[in-house]
Protein backbone atom coordinates (compact mmCIF):
# COMPACT_ATOMS: atom_id res chain seq x y z
CA UNK A 1 0.00 0.00 0.00
CA UNK A 2 1.32 3.42 -0.98
CA UNK A 3 0.26 6.50 0.98
CA UNK A 4 1.10 10.04 -0.10
CA UNK A 5 1.11 12.75 2.56
CA UNK A 6 0.45 16.27 1.29
CA UNK A 7 3.44 17.69 3.16
CA UNK A 8 7.15 17.06 3.60
CA UNK A 9 7.04 18.03 7.29
CA UNK A 10 8.62 15.05 9.05
CA UNK A 11 6.14 15.16 11.97
CA UNK A 12 3.19 14.76 9.59
CA UNK A 13 4.79 12.03 7.47
CA UNK A 14 5.88 10.07 10.57
CA UNK A 15 2.42 10.38 12.14
CA UNK A 16 0.76 8.92 9.03
CA UNK A 17 3.36 6.16 8.83
CA UNK A 18 2.92 5.23 12.51
CA UNK A 19 -0.87 4.96 12.27
CA UNK A 20 -1.02 3.23 8.88
CA UNK A 21 1.55 0.61 9.93
CA UNK A 22 -0.60 -0.26 12.94
CA UNK A 23 -3.61 -0.68 10.66
CA UNK A 24 -2.14 -2.22 7.50
CA UNK A 25 1.27 -3.56 8.47
CA UNK A 26 3.89 -2.84 5.82
CA UNK A 27 3.15 0.41 3.99
CA UNK A 28 5.10 2.92 1.94
CA UNK A 29 4.46 6.44 3.25
CA UNK A 30 6.05 9.44 1.57
CA UNK A 31 5.68 13.20 1.64
CA UNK A 32 4.72 15.25 -1.40
CA UNK A 33 5.11 19.02 -1.61
CA UNK A 34 1.66 20.51 -2.29
CA UNK A 35 -0.09 23.82 -1.76
CA UNK A 36 -2.79 23.87 0.89
CA UNK A 37 -4.88 26.42 -1.00
CA UNK A 38 -5.51 28.28 2.26
CA UNK A 39 -3.51 30.85 4.21
CA UNK A 40 -0.21 29.83 5.80
CA UNK A 41 -1.92 30.18 9.18
CA UNK A 42 -5.53 29.07 8.88
CA UNK A 43 -8.00 30.76 11.21
CA UNK A 44 -11.45 29.21 11.47
CA UNK A 45 -12.61 25.62 11.22
CA UNK A 46 -13.74 25.92 7.59
CA UNK A 47 -10.30 27.07 6.44
CA UNK A 48 -8.51 24.37 8.44
CA UNK A 49 -10.73 21.61 7.02
CA UNK A 50 -10.40 22.96 3.46
CA UNK A 51 -6.61 23.00 3.77
CA UNK A 52 -6.57 19.36 4.90
CA UNK A 53 -8.89 18.30 2.06
CA UNK A 54 -6.86 20.23 -0.53
CA UNK A 55 -3.62 18.63 0.67
CA UNK A 56 -5.13 15.11 0.59
CA UNK A 57 -6.60 15.54 -2.90
CA UNK A 58 -3.44 17.07 -4.33
CA UNK A 59 -1.21 14.37 -2.81
CA UNK A 60 -3.43 11.72 -4.41
CA UNK A 61 -3.50 13.53 -7.78
CA UNK A 62 0.30 13.95 -7.89
CA UNK A 63 0.99 10.26 -7.20
CA UNK A 64 -0.36 6.80 -7.87
CA UNK A 65 -0.96 6.25 -4.17
CA UNK A 66 -3.78 4.29 -2.57
CA UNK A 67 -4.48 7.18 -0.18
CA UNK A 68 -3.72 10.87 -0.16
CA UNK A 69 -3.48 12.31 3.35
CA UNK A 70 -3.70 15.97 4.26
CA UNK A 71 -3.04 17.36 7.72
CA UNK A 72 -3.71 21.04 8.39
CA UNK A 73 -3.35 22.81 11.72
CA UNK A 74 -4.98 26.08 12.62
CA UNK A 75 -6.78 28.04 15.28
CA UNK A 76 -10.49 28.56 15.61
CA UNK A 77 -12.70 30.53 18.00
CA UNK A 78 -13.67 28.57 21.08
CA UNK A 79 -15.79 29.98 23.92
CA UNK A 80 -14.65 30.18 27.54
CA UNK A 81 -10.95 29.75 26.71
CA UNK A 82 -8.31 32.17 28.02
CA UNK A 83 -7.45 33.46 24.53
CA UNK A 84 -10.73 32.75 22.75
CA UNK A 85 -9.05 30.20 20.43
CA UNK A 86 -7.99 26.58 20.29
CA UNK A 87 -5.50 24.98 17.90
CA UNK A 88 -6.41 21.68 16.22
CA UNK A 89 -4.95 19.38 13.61
CA UNK A 90 -7.44 18.23 10.98
CA UNK A 91 -6.70 15.18 8.85
CA UNK A 92 -8.40 14.38 5.55
CA UNK A 93 -7.84 11.07 3.77
CA UNK A 94 -8.75 10.80 0.09
CA UNK A 95 -8.95 7.57 -1.90
CA UNK A 96 -9.11 7.10 -5.69
CA UNK A 97 -12.83 6.23 -5.43
CA UNK A 98 -13.51 9.85 -4.39
CA UNK A 99 -14.23 9.12 -0.72
CA UNK A 100 -12.81 11.63 1.75
CA UNK A 101 -12.84 10.92 5.46
CA UNK A 102 -12.01 13.55 8.06
CA UNK A 103 -10.98 13.61 11.70
CA UNK A 104 -9.24 15.96 14.08
CA UNK A 105 -7.12 15.81 17.17
CA UNK A 106 -7.50 17.42 20.57
CA UNK A 107 -7.54 21.18 20.86
CA UNK A 108 -5.14 23.23 22.94
CA UNK A 109 -4.44 26.89 23.64
CA UNK A 110 -1.40 28.90 22.69
CA UNK A 111 -0.04 31.58 25.03
CA UNK A 112 -1.82 34.93 24.49
CA UNK A 113 1.21 36.50 22.75
CA UNK A 114 1.14 33.77 20.09
CA UNK A 115 -2.58 34.31 19.39
CA UNK A 116 -2.00 38.09 19.23
CA UNK A 117 0.80 37.65 16.68
CA UNK A 118 -1.32 35.29 14.57
CA UNK A 119 -4.31 37.62 14.53
CA UNK A 120 -2.52 40.99 14.36
CA UNK A 121 0.59 40.20 12.32
CA UNK A 122 -0.50 37.16 10.31
CA UNK A 123 2.40 35.13 11.70
CA UNK A 124 2.22 31.32 11.59
CA UNK A 125 1.72 29.72 15.01
CA UNK A 126 4.84 27.58 14.59
CA UNK A 127 6.95 30.64 13.82
CA UNK A 128 5.48 32.70 16.67
CA UNK A 129 5.90 29.83 19.11
CA UNK A 130 9.38 29.01 17.77
CA UNK A 131 10.41 32.62 18.30
CA UNK A 132 9.04 32.56 21.81
CA UNK A 133 11.19 29.56 22.76
CA UNK A 134 14.17 30.36 20.47
CA UNK A 135 13.73 27.33 18.20
CA UNK A 136 12.82 28.28 14.63
CA UNK A 137 12.65 24.58 13.60
CA UNK A 138 10.15 23.77 16.37
CA UNK A 139 7.30 22.80 14.05
CA UNK A 140 9.49 20.15 12.40
CA UNK A 141 10.39 18.62 15.77
CA UNK A 142 8.30 18.28 18.94
CA UNK A 143 6.12 21.23 17.94
CA UNK A 144 4.45 23.81 20.12
CA UNK A 145 2.48 21.07 21.85
CA UNK A 146 5.75 19.40 22.85
CA UNK A 147 6.90 22.59 24.54
CA UNK A 148 3.53 23.49 26.05
CA UNK A 149 2.89 19.96 27.39
CA UNK A 150 6.42 19.82 28.83
CA UNK A 151 7.24 16.89 26.54
CA UNK A 152 4.19 14.81 27.45
CA UNK A 153 2.82 14.99 23.89
CA UNK A 154 4.76 15.67 20.67
CA UNK A 155 3.53 17.11 17.41
CA UNK A 156 3.89 13.69 15.78
CA UNK A 157 1.70 12.12 18.46
CA UNK A 158 -0.86 14.92 18.17
CA UNK A 159 -1.03 14.39 14.41
CA UNK A 160 -1.37 10.62 14.92
CA UNK A 161 -4.63 11.19 16.79
CA UNK A 162 -6.05 13.24 13.90
CA UNK A 163 -4.97 10.56 11.38
CA UNK A 164 -6.58 7.79 13.42
CA UNK A 165 -9.81 9.78 13.77
CA UNK A 166 -9.93 10.25 9.98
CA UNK A 167 -9.53 6.48 9.58
CA UNK A 168 -12.56 5.64 11.79
CA UNK A 169 -15.03 5.31 8.86
CA UNK A 170 -12.49 3.25 6.89
CA UNK A 171 -11.95 0.93 9.87
CA UNK A 172 -15.72 0.47 10.19
CA UNK A 173 -16.82 0.21 6.56
CA UNK A 174 -19.91 -1.84 7.41
CA UNK A 175 -21.18 0.89 9.73
CA UNK A 176 -20.40 3.85 7.45
CA UNK A 177 -20.70 2.48 3.92
CA UNK A 178 -22.63 -0.81 4.20
CA UNK A 179 -26.06 0.47 5.15
CA UNK A 180 -28.43 3.02 3.69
Amino acid sequence: MRIAVGSTNPTKVKAVENVMRKIYGEVEVFGVEVESGVSDQPVGIEEIVQGAINRAKMALEKTSADFGVGIEAGIYPFPQTLTGYLDIQVCAIASPDGVITIGHGPGFEYPPIVIERILNEGVEAGIAMGGLVNDLELKKKIGAIGVLSKGLLTRTELNEIAVLMAMIPRLNKELFFGRK
